[in-house]
């Protein structure tokens, strides 16, 4: 079976992404299994906290047994926020496809603040993104780096080369995907999934063109360096 690791920052196209794999009939999408767990163990505060507590399992052998366990198709695309798994023992990540999916960080910082207002490099994810892409090369994974401007711009040469480097093939039902909510959503989407609940396919979203606060500057900056450290390993048109 192959399963596939999406270790996305937040306020990407990680959704649409799912919506993509969700489209094809060998394909089982699970959305951020590891959120309540997270919010159980850092103690932030994020909007519907209470029902991501009472919607899934804060234990993370419990959500790991699940992940590993027998599933009805033969491909699992598991959609994962880097800072969910930044609490976690990682060596799960071994026996995954692992994806990073990147964003240029004025876009995330501009789009997160207008739901929390300061957020922090944690919140953020780039920075753990580029220590765990270097520690998984180590240990000689081949980890795949998406940047999500490339992807709305070249969707389907990037998806095909994308199949590729996961092992499965390519089909053309990934490229759009009915409007709306979706069953497989997590109880979260109505805090986070506006934009891509009115998508049926990879396009530019209004927070492409959002300003950046300018006491959010200083995060910007520092996220920037991680960015192009992975940028460089990004697949390319």
């Amino acid at each position: 079976m192959h399963r596939i690791n999406l270790i996305s920052g937040p306020r990407n196209i990680s959704t649409a992404l799912m919506y993509s794999f969700a489209q094809r009939k060998d394909t089982i999408v699970v959305d951020e299994p590891f959120y309540a767990f997270y919010l159980n163990k850092s103690g932030v505060k994020h909007p519907g906290k209470e029902d991501i507590l009472l919607a899934q399992p804060i234990d993370e052998n419990g959500v790991l047994k699940s992940i590993f366990g027998e599933w009805d198709k033969d491909v699992l695309f598991i959609k994962n926020m880097a800072h969910h798994i930044e609490l976690m023992d990682e060596r799960f990540l071994n026996d995954l496809t692992n994806i990073f999916l990147i964003r240029n960080p004025t876009q995330i910082i501009a789009s997160y603040a207008q739901v929390i207002e300061n957020p922090i490099m944690r919140d953020i994810g780039i920075e753990y993104q580029y220590h765990l892409f270097n520690r998984l090369a180590d240990r000689g994974q081949q980890p795949i780096v998406i940047d999500s401007g490339i992807v709305v711009d070249n969707a389907e040469v990037i998806l095909k080369k994308l199949c590729t480097h996961v092992g499965i093939p390519y089909t053309t039902d990934m490229l759009h995907w009915p409007a709306g909510p979706k069953p497989y959503d997590g109880v979260w989407a109505n805090h986070w999934y506006a934009n891509v609940h009115s998508s049926s396919g990879f396009e530019k979203q209004p927070t492409s063109t959002r300003s950046l606060p300018r006491h959010l500057e200083p995060l910007n900056d520092k996220a920037h360096h991680f960015y192009e450290k992975l940028m460089a390993f990004s697949l390319k048109p």
